[in-house]
């Protein structure tokens, strides 16, 4: 797939998928038990109940060309 990381804040990670269209938000390295969908976010939690990765779809429609262009030269 073609994932570019966009930036690290801390232990967190962002990566933008042009494959798929998603930004990822990566908060944690626990493995992901169960997720839940609310629109165009999904929401990944651990075995306890600790939010690991955030996924956001369609990622194109709720940001300009520039900023994804921007996003991905950084």
């Amino acid at each position: 797939m073609g994932y570019f990381n966009c930036c690290c804040l801390g232990n967190e990670k962002i990566s933008y998928s042009k494959d798929v269209d998603a930004l990822l938000i990566e908060l944690s390295d626990e493995p992901i038990a169960y997720a839940e969908e609310e629109g165009q976010v999904i929401l990944h939690y651990s075995q306890d109940i600790k939010l690991v990765l955030v996924e956001v779809l369609d990622f194109r429609h709720l940001i300009s060309d520039e900023a994804i262009a921007a996003l991905m030269a950084s």
